[in-house]
């Protein structure tokens, strides 16, 4: 079915922050997590994928356009859901609906409603009386009555509560029951990644230091715990984001497999343990590790 985002060398230098020349693809029918700390560059990624900034260098491709020829085409199959939700404050969600829509091609009134009344917001309630949860609410619904192919979102989970955050990522997860949409969303909540993503990119410092599926990344890494009194300096070595702890020292490996044959004798006499890590102590030790 295609990438239905392209993204090559993409630059942009700000006076002390640089977007070093990332690359990245994400396929039809798959949700891709942008994850890394604040101020890695995913709210300027994003924006320089909506257009919203100019780049310095590189490509960006949506649905195989560019904006240069096809602007009006690629953002009526998008929709997006910024970081923070700027709305006309004194006016109510019927008004703002009413406003969002002369903006679409494909506009569906029924969707957008049906939409509300399942998040539980009031139509006839002015913008400034709703709460931050409703807020990115409303921001989705509207985002989602065009029935976008692409919806992107940044930091959409950031300081809500679990029940409203649940809310959403079950929505993101019914956008791509249709295999011809996708999702991108950034966030540091690096467990929302862990329920919903298909695709996992760290941003760090402005640059892609690891992107791959979740479950390959999930399979291939893995936390090594040395006991107190070892000092195994060829393991030790290898390791990523080392911690002292009451075991002893743990770290991160993507070689866990290659190293086998050197780490069983240490297992065997219980002086190594290995176990599943998660996306967060990947971002973690991978911040570590660029530091």
């Amino acid at each position: 079915m295609g990438n239905i985002l392209e993204i090559s060398n993409l630059r942009k230098e700000y006076k002390e922050f640089t977007l070093k020349d990332i690359s990245l693809t994400l396929p039809r029918g798959y949700i891709m997590g942008l994850v890394g700390p604040n101020g890695a560059g995913k709210s300027t990624t994003i924006k320089a994928i909506m257009n919203l900034i100019n780049y310095d260098s590189g490509k960006i491709k949506l649905f195989g356009l560019d904006y240069k020829s096809s602007e009006e085409e690629i953002k009526n199959k998008i929709g997006y859901v910024g970081e923070e939700q700027f709305f006309y404050e004194d006016m109510s969600v019927k008004w703002m609906e009413k406003f969002i829509s002369q903006h679409y091609r494909q506009w569906d009134r029924d969707e957008f409603y049906t939409l509300i009344e399942r998040f539980n917001v009031s139509s006839t309630k002015k913008v400034q009386e709703l709460s931050k949860g409703m807020r990115v609410k409303l921001a989705l619904a509207l985002a989602l009555a065009h029935n976008p192919e692409l919806l992107i979102l940044d930091e959409p989970t950031s300081g809500l509560d679990p029940v409203i955050r649940s809310e959403i990522l079950k929505i993101l997860l019914e956008v791509i029951r249709d295999e011809n949409k996708s999702v991108l969303f950034s966030t540091h909540i690096t467990e929302d990644i862990e329920k919903v993503a298909d695709y996992v990119t760290f941003l760090i410092d402005g640059k892609i230091v690891l992107s791959a599926t979740k479950d390959e990344l999930l399979e291939k890494w893995k936390t090594i715990h040395i006991k107190n009194g070892y000092e195994i300096n060829d393991i030790k070595n290898k390791l990523l984001g080392i911690e002292k702890n009451f075991f002893g020292i743990s770290g991160l490996t993507d070689k866990s497999e290659e190293m086998k044959s050197t780490l069983k004798p240490y297992i065997d006499k219980d002086i190594i343990r290995i176990e599943n890590t998660s996306i967060d102590q990947i971002l973690i030790s991978l911040v570590k590790g660029e530091n």
